[in-house]
């Protein structure tokens, strides 16, 4: 089966690692209610946000969420949140923390 976007066989196609490197992402913690703090990852196209969201809660020992390219994650994670991005593949240039 090939890749819609590139017409490259599934298991060749770079179409994902391009994605990952050319974003702008944005790494934020809001507070919320109760003195609660979220972190909010937005930026994130065209990637399986389902299993970028798994790795940084598994990695995170956290709960959270995602849904229209963006991934909240329970709790205050915004320097452990970067690193697990950069390990995941992403690129640092390319992240933003406010």
């Amino acid at each position: 089966m090939n890749c819609p976007k590139c017409g490259l066989p599934k298991e060749l196609c770079v179409c994902e690692e391009i994605t990952r490197t050319g974003q702008k992402i944005r790494v934020r913690a809001e507070k919320r209610r109760y003195n609660k703090y979220v972190t909010v990852i937005s930026g994130l196209e065209n990637v399986d946000l389902d299993k970028v969201a798994k790795d940084l809660k598994t990695k995170l020992a956290c709960g959270g969420t995602s849904k229209k390219s963006i991934i909240e994650l329970q709790g205050n994670h915004v320097g452990k949140a970067k690193s697990i991005l950069i390990d995941i593949g992403f690129s640092e240039d390319m992240i933003d923390i406010a």
